[in-house]
This record gives C-alpha cells, structure tokens and sequence, in this order.
C-alpha cells in the first residue's frame, strides 16, 4: 500500500514550521541533467502526470473525479510494452535560473510559477512542478484535519473552485475533499507551515494557527467560514482566517468615488448596511470605510472580492483623480455647435419635431425618437444630446478598472458583444484597455447606476455581485449574464431587459409605444407577427395606449436592434452587411424561415434576421 507521507514539526532558523515528508520521495537534487539511462536508475523515477488521468477519465467525468495511480514509474517486464505511453519525466535543472520562464508555470495544475522545483517531460513537451509530479493519491493536511483531501482532476470547463490556502484559481490536478468540496493546489498541500506569524498588516501581534477553524468566527471579515484556515491571539482573543490576515489597508473599489480605508470595528450605529451586498454589517468585525462619505461602509470580503477590487494596494500612493482627467468628449466652438472626440466634423444642437426611422445615434443605435440631439453640419453623423455628453474614461459598478469610450466600427471586426447584456452592438463602446480584461459595456449599459429605478418595479434596484451560478431573470425568464436586484424581495431583472429603451414607435402608428411588463390576455395579439402574446409565453412587450396595439419586443426592435444598419463587420474571417428592412413584404431569413422583423443580415448570397441565423446557414 503506497504511503502518503504526512507533516511533521521542524525547527528552521528558530521557529516552528510543519513540513511534509514523503518517505520514499525527496527535493530533486540541483546537480548536472542525466545524460544516460544508467543515471536515470540512480534517482526516483516518476510517471509524466498526464498518465496519470486519461481521455477517457474525463469523458466519463465531466466534473472532479479522483486518481487512482501512483506516482512512481515501473519500468515495463516485457519488450510489447508502449514506452511512448507509459514514459516517465526527468528534472529541470536549471528552473531557478534567469532563463525560467516566470509566467509558464506547471502544465498540469495550471497554476502559476510558485514552486522551486520542475520536472519535464520530453515527450509531451511540457513541464511541471515537482509536486505535481510527486503527488500521492491522499493526504493529511493541517489546513483541513477532519478529513482526507484525494487526488483529484477537475476539468478547466467545470466550474471555478478556489485553493482554500492560497484563494487562486484551482483546475485540473488538486487535492480535493468529497464531503466539504474543498480544493487545494498540490503545491500549496505540501508547502511548509508556520506555526506563528509575524504581525501581519490586521493585528499588532504575533498570530498562532489554530486548527480547529470551523469554530471560530473571524474578526476581520466576521464570517465563520468552514474551510479556510485560521490564526489566532492568545493575548487578544483575536482570529483571522489566513487570507484574511493581511487585507490591504486602503482600496479603491468599482462601488465608489473614493478610496475606502480598512476599520477593525465601526461607531456604535443602530444599522449599518454593506455598499456593495446592501446587507447588514456587525459593528464588532472589520469593514471598509469612506473618509469622505460617512455613511459609506463595506464587508471586507466584498470590497475584495472578483469584479470589485483591481487587486492593488494604495496605502502611501498618492490619491489622483485620474477618471475626470481629460473626460470631456467635446469641444465648444460656438453656441449650440461642437466638435465631438470621435468624429473629424462639427455637430450643430437640433430639436426632433418629426420622428425620421432612418435617423439613428451613432453611440447608442437607438432612433431619434424626441429630445434634442446633435447632427453633423456635413454628413449624417447624429448623436442624443444624452449621449454626446457621456465621459471619455468612466469608472463602472461591473468592472474594477477604468473604461474608455470607442468607436467600435473602427474595430478589426467592426462589432463587439457587451459583458453586461450580452447583445451584439455596433455603436460606441466603453472598453478596459487592460489586455487580460476583454471587457467591453455598450453605452446603454454604462448609464446603468445605483440606485436603479426600473419602470415595471416599485422600489430601487442595485447591482448584484457576479455569481458562479447564474439566476433567472423574472422578466424575460431567460438566464441573466449580469443583474440588478432588489433588496426588498426577490426581484431580479437582467441588463437585456433593463437596458431596453422605455418608449419606441411603430412607423404606421403616430403614437410612442411604451413598454409593458404585466400578465397577458387571450385578446393579445402582436400587431407585426399576428401571434398571441400567451402563446409565446410573452410578458414583457411593447403597446400603444392610444390605439391598444401591442408588439413583441423582437417584432419591434429586432433580434440584433443595436448593429447599425448600413455598417459592415466581421466574423470567421467572412464579411457581414447589416441592412435596413425596407421591403413590406419582409423577406424569409434563409435559416430559420421566418420573416426578418427587423434589421437583414446578408453574406455573400444569404440573407438572415440575426447574426446568430446568418452564421447557422450551411
């Protein structure tokens, strides 16, 4: 029976660590790469690691499923046998040199560039950490002493799990525990821990582990949270979990203006509620505060958590003001007419009387249907008057770092999809220039701010902090990409439905058409497809009060209502036309054989109603 190996308590430079031993494996020694298989047999050989699951291990098991090999290699009995198969790995020598490269990290648990010693495999081309490499089917580990972790897969298309000692993503090789589904990087369960610590940034003694975790509340983030490691002070009956120990002391958050500085406890209040969860705070734990809003306050795990915070410490930075600095998207040139960023024309002030439906803003897509807004004095360049005066840089609820605002049809592929609503959109678009980002918000979607008061819901909505699991949204009962909610009841409404313009017009009716949100009747028929509302499930459209008509959303608007017509983009390398649909009759969409409603979609022969249909064409 293979031995697991365990922790054990060492002394190193004086202080008290648990390390883990494994018997029969050791650190590989920094010596000259064996050249031959006679020096091969002098050392430990281990089996690459991609033997150790198989494609069909994880055909079977879509999700986690535990490993059953041992590390070690066996040097075959017969001359039959598939070496190329069965082949094993040799040391990385030269890993702690200049030349590693810092950013590759392991090729098996996807982790990144934190262990000492690499194993490499020549015939899969790849290389991993030695404990990786060395891994033993179970182990026994501090951090988690009521059961057993097993050596696990977990498939990079599953769901994101997090190391519970580290809190970076976990994926393909990880120790996991069945019955608490808690993760762990092999790296991370076999490194070295100390039994105190420093005073770290939260307190001002040393901190002592404490085993027993589950049963003790922490004082930084006040959550008892079962899997995760704890520190404790004997001397101030303080706990920390450990990723909670050395919070940064002053932040900036998406939520909020300002900067927020970390509190051990808050002012006696009857009530304090959370900026970003809007739930209530305990005033005995730690929070976030706003120096200059005194009514601002957050949950530490909140304020840090993915979406929310951009990971960088500002404590002794300098405080700027760098989202109003050079925000102003125009010029003035004279009264009523300026020069716009993103555009080389001036743009006089004009007051829509007649509604045009071939006249459309250049950002948003959406017709001009009343207001002012701004027309170009030498083509056909109209903005709202709304949208003209949206920031160069904004700083948005969704999204931890500054956004700029573009001109998406000077893209390679003319179009993008925004992160919010999940709609295909050709107008302007705010985008984070941070590569590792992708993050793109139409402009509709950047108005979106909290408190958020939607039409069809009495009381204010907020943001919702983003989810694993994704919820249902009450309104178009579809999966929601990212929400706002309620805080009174369970009302949730996604950016598609939010962002949906509130009055719209029919080109053979003279009334605004409003949108509605109410249970339908059998008397409800769509004025464009001439389909019962209740058929299609419909709760959520457009309806004349003058005339008592009513239209589906997508009769109305269209599938793709935000790709400008007229504009040419890009997708698998083909080129798509976007054209106005003029024709009474509404052609047949060559995919799904229905009428295009609204905007037709053309490449090379074919026509279709969306992007999605026109791309389904064989």
């Amino acid at each position: 029976m293979e031995s697991n190996g365990g922790f054990h308590e060492v002394e190193k430079d004086g202080k008290l660590v648990l390390v883990y031993h494994h018997p029969k494996y050791c650190p590989i020694p920094q010596t000259q790469s064996p050249t031959s298989s006679d020096d091969l047999s002098l050392q430990p050989l281990f089996v690459c690691p991609n033997m150790r699951w198989d494609d069909l291990s994880y055909l079977l098991h879509p999700t986690t499923f535990t490993l059953n090999s041992s590390p070690e290699y066996v040097f075959p009995k017969t001359t039959d046998h598939d070496d190329n198969y069965y082949h094993y790995v040799v040391p990385l020598f030269w890993c702690n040199n200049e030349k590693f490269d810092a950013n590759g990290g392991c090729d098996i648990c996807q982790g990144s560039n934190f262990s000492t010693d690499y194993y490499f495999c020549n015939y899969c081309d790849e290389k991993f950490h030695r404990e990786c490499v060395q891994s033993p089917l179970k182990i026994k580990h501090p951090y988690h002493s009521d059961h057993i972790l097993q050596l696990s897969f977990h498939p990079c298309e599953a769901r994101d799990v997090e190391c519970l000692c580290c809190g970076r993503k976990a994926k393909s090789l990880v120790y996991h525990c069945t019955i608490c589904q808690a993760y762990m990087h092999s790296v991370c369960a076999m490194k070295s821990i100390p039994f105190v610590l420093d005073p770290p940034k939260n307190h001002v003694h040393p901190l002592t582990f404490f085993p027993r975790q589950t049963s003790l509340t922490c004082n930084v983030c006040g959550l008892l949270r079962k899997n995760y490691p704890t520190y404790v002070c004997f001397r101030c009956n303080f706990v920390a979990h450990n990723d909670c120990m050395n919070h940064p002391h002053i932040i900036k958050i998406s939520r909020h203006n300002h900067r927020i500085s970390f509190t051990l406890s808050l002012p006696s209040k009857t009530w304090w509620s959370c900026g970003v969860c809007r739930q209530s705070i305990n005033i005995d734990y730690g929070a976030y505060t706003c120096d200059k809003c005194s009514a601002y306050v957050v949950h530490p795990i909140c304020a840090t958590g993915k979406g929310v915070w951009d990971g960088k410490e500002l404590e002794g930075v300098p405080e700027e003001d760098d989202i109003t600095q050079d925000a102003m998207p125009f010029e003035m040139i004279s009264e009523g007419v300026i020069l716009y960023f993103l555009h080389d024309h001036h743009l006089r002030l004009m007051v829509n009387i007649f509604y045009e439906e071939n006249n459309f803003c250049q950002a948003c897509v959406l017709p001009i249907y009343e207001g002012n807004f701004y027309s170009c004095m030498e083509c056909e360049f109209i903005l709202h008057e709304k949208c003209a005066k949206t920031p160069r840089i904004i700083q948005h609820a969704l999204h931890p770092h500054p956004l700029k605002l573009e001109d998406s049809s000077e893209y390679k592929f003319g179009h993008f999809t925004c992160n919010a609503c999940g709609y295909e959109c050709g107008g302007f678009v705010y985008e984070c220039r941070i590569e590792e980002c992708s993050f793109y918000l139409d402009v509709r979607c950047a108005s979106i701010s909290e408190p958020f008061d939607y039409n069809s819901h009495e009381d204010p909505l907020f943001l919702a902090l983003e989810q694993e699991v994704k919820v249902i949204c009450h309104v178009c009962e579809t999966e929601c990409r990212r929400q706002l909610n309620c805080i009174k009841c369970d009302f949730i409404v996604c950016f598609k439905c939010v962002t949906l313009p509130y009055k719209a017009r029919y080109k053979y009716d003279s009334h605004f058409l409003t949108l509605s949100y109410r249970e339908v009747c059998e008397k409800d028929w769509c004025e464009v497809c001439e389909c019962n509302l209740k058929d299609t499930n419909t709760k959520v459209f457009y309806w004349c009060k003058e005339c008592y008509t009513i239209f589906h959303i997508q009769c109305l608007i269209g599938v793709n209502p935000y790709m400008k017509p007229g504009q040419n983009f890009y997708r698998r390398g083909r080129k798509v036309q976007t054209l106005r649909n003029c024709n009474l009759s509404r052609p047949l969409c060559d995919t799904c054989k229905n009428h295009c409603q609204g905007k037709i979609f053309k490449r090379d022969n074919n026509i279709a109603c969306s992007v999605e249909c026109i791309f389904s064409y064989v």
